[in-house]
């Protein structure tokens, strides 16, 4: 039987067993490797975010408290890139390929700072929400946690749980726009 990604992370803080990480890493692989491609847009430079990542685990897994492995791999991943980005602003270069010019629907390079401006922007906006959405919205957007599974995580009352998530989007909504 497989352990969960919990049990993994307890029996790697009491033993200090590499394999376990190894193991962790080895479920989230792909994951960890299209979240660096989509951010660096360049398979090498995400093969080495993904190896930095790895080794960065060994440590950082011994003095955090996780919750739910998968978003928190998801959220370290995502800032490890962007700031490999803000590191890198200098020494950006591009190599443009016809392909890539004719589709409309990839970012311009000079469109991600702005991306990542929304993304920061969105970071404030659910800090701004009450408890009770925030904790419902981070755990259907980001944990992508279904009603039911929000409910029994929270103890709310499922159509509470609702009503959380449709006026904590509506208040992301406003506050998005109020901050343009």
């Amino acid at each position: 039987m497989a352990l969960s990604d919990q049990e993994l992370l307890t029996r790697y803080k009491t033993t200090g067993d590499l394999a376990l990480v190894g193991e962790l890493f080895t479920r989230y692989q792909s994951l960890v490797y299209g979240v660096c491609l989509k951010y660096l847009r360049n398979r090498d430079d995400a093969k080495d975010a993904v190896m930095q990542l790895f080794e960065k685990l060994n440590s950082t897994l011994k003095s955090h408290e996780i919750g739910h492995f998968k978003s928190w791999l998801y959220t370290t991943t995502r800032n490890h890139c962007l700031m490999q980005i803000r590191a890198g602003k200098g020494k950006f270069t591009v190599e443009l390929e016809l392909g890539r010019m004719e589709n409309q629907y990839l970012l311009h390079p000079e469109d991600e700072p702005a991306l990542e401006e929304n993304l920061i922007k969105l970071e404030r906006c659910i800090e701004t929400l009450n408890a009770e959405q925030k904790k419902c919205v981070t755990l259907f957007y980001l944990q992508e946690k279904c009603y039911k599974e929000i409910s029994h995580a929270t103890g709310f009352d499922l159509n509470h749980v609702k009503s959380y998530i449709q006026n904590g989007k509506r208040n992301l909504k406003t506050c998005l726009e109020q901050n343009d």
